[in-house]
């Protein structure tokens, strides 16, 4: 009896999902929990766990992308030998049968040569993948020997014939042709389903928002000043650091309640204003940009919503994020800073009508009561939807973020 592994339910708006990484080999005996398969959407990634102890077969390749439902690998119950001898079906069986003899026949004439690769191949087991990677390498089956149940040949092995072709330099034969030392120099991969959507997303942006940058920069001298006075307390009290996003979110807050403008949004010819203050923090994944949201800013403490930047970039790290947990935010911040960033113009995260961007901290001279001082600076940059957000807003928005940077105190007696 054979299990069916289906490409499972994601969210409402996701109708695709790309093989990602198989964690288990064609042939391997699985038990009832196992992790089998990483998938990849739009948005989230999603693991999938074996149902039924058995022997998985028929794993659909690394990287195809397929529709919610789709069989993407079955798990023969029972013994993993009873498949290979046995009448249980899988309508996608591909293997030959091990028992029958190679019918023997006169070589042809015309091409001896190639007589004998065709009979050992039609004694080759390999698993789609493997098959694929074969494909790929430009390496024979027959060249390859099968490590797995029944001598399949694996993901695995044909990674190692290419690694053993490679190292043995071939002795040239004739001159390589420009295809061959293109082909050397580039490489070419399918963008996942995640940057797929990204780059949707921001030439969406683009193409149907008025969209205009506006800058300032802060004097960071209070706020720093205000991290090492409490930093040793807030961390024994709630056991996470107090850093630079917790007041920036706060102070996004404060400008927002300002501003009410920018917490708006289009939607056909109607202009759809928030009164809650759901606020996307952009974090940095292996896989591309996510921004998690973070709810409810204006009821959390600075603790609470260090803790929740933390949670989300470890859940990003281990492709854990939930689809629910993009979705409804009001407005983005990002901190190109991180990274070393000096200055850019995000792009806004529709259907939003505003995001702010952070940079990184300056030891800058500047003019400080008649006087030259050096202080560590950030420039902050506003780009917004002109076709809402006027720009004595945007300017009015930025100010409010700088006073409440540059008094950090009123922050927390507010909070």
């Amino acid at each position: 009896m054979s299990f069916e592994v289906k490409i499972p339910a994601v969210g409402e708006s996701v109708a695709s999902a790309e093989i990602g990484q198989w964690h288990q080999q064609e042939g391997a005996s699985v038990a009832i929990g196992d992790l089998l398969v990483t998938l990849e959407t739009d948005k989230v990634s999603q693991e999938v766990t074996a149902e039924a102890a058995g022997t998985l077969t028929d794993l659909t390749p690394e990287g195809t992308e397929v529709e919610v439902g789709t069989v993407i690998a079955r798990i023969l119950e029972g013994d993993s030998t009873t498949p290979a001898s046995s009448g249980d079906t899988t309508p996608q069986e591909k293997k030959p049968p091990m028992m029958a003899a190679p019918v023997e026949e006169p070589a042809p004439p015309s091409s001896p040569e190639k007589s004998a690769p065709a009979a050992e191949k039609s004694d080759i087991t390999a698993s789609p993948v493997a098959k694929k990677l074969a494909e790929e390498k430009g390496i024979g089956l027959h060249e390859v020997s099968g490590s797995g149940k029944g001598g399949t040949i694996t993901k695995a092995d044909v990674e190692t014939a290419a690694n053993a072709a490679a190292s043995v330099t071939p002795a040239p034969q004739v001159p390589p042709a420009l295809p061959g030392k293109d082909a050397a120099r580039t490489t070419r991969k399918r963008m996942s389903p995640l940057r797929r959507k990204i780059a949707n997303q921001l030439v969406s942006a683009q193409q149907t928002a008025a969209i205009l940058t506006t800058f300032n920069e802060v004097d960071m001298s209070g706020v720093m000043r205000l991290r090492k006075e409490l930093q040793e307390d807030f961390i024994a009290r709630h056991g996470v650091k107090l850093g630079f996003m917790s007041f920036f979110v706060k102070a996004t807050v404060e400008a927002l309640k300002t501003v009410p403008s920018i917490n708006a949004r289009i939607e056909g010819d109607e202009v759809i204003t928030n009164h809650f203050f759901d606020i996307g923090v952009a974090i940095g994944s292996e896989k591309g940009l996510i921004v998690p949201v973070l709810r409810d800013c204006e009821k959390k403490s600075f603790a609470r919503i260090e803790q929740d930047i933390i949670d989300y970039a470890t859940r990003a790290r281990d492709g854990n994020i939930a689809i629910s947990d993009l979705q409804g935010g009001v407005f983005t911040i990002s901190n190109g800073g991180v990274y070393g960033s000096l200055l850019s113009t995000p792009i806004l995260n529709p259907p939003q009508s505003g995001i702010l961007g952070m940079h990184t901290i300056q030891q800058r001279p500047i003019a400080l009561d008649g006087e030259v001082a050096i202080r560590p600076m950030m420039n902050l940059a506003l780009s917004y939807d002109h076709r809402i957000v006027d720009g004595k807003e945007a300017v009015t928005f930025l100010i409010r973020i700088k006073d409440c940077i540059e008094n950090p105190m009123r922050l927390l007696v507010d909070a």
